[in-house]
């Protein structure tokens, strides 16, 4: 399993249009709009590199209000307090 977090820039105006559609994928686990050089941050978690290229592709790909984006792949797990 590969947890990542996919950063958007957007045209302006956009973010909810494309923040719904992110929710419907069973592969976001979160979505978060912010301020700053990106609009939305997406948390994924899929199977294997395979799984991210599917992403993308299928989804990523596919989002005409989305001007870049930026995958990061995480390489350890974050803590609960």
């Amino acid at each position: 399993m590969i947890t990542a977090f996919v950063l958007i820039i957007m045209k302006s105006g956009d973010e909810n249009k494309v923040i719904e559609m992110l929710k419907a994928d069973p592969r976001v686990k979160e979505v978060y709009k912010v301020c700053g050089e990106y609009d939305v941050i997406v948390k994924i978690e899929v199977e294997g590199i395979s799984g991210l290229n599917d992403f993308r592709d299928k989804v990523l790909r596919k989002i005409r209000e989305a001007v870049m984006s930026e995958t990061l792949i995480a390489t350890s797990y974050g803590w609960e307090r």
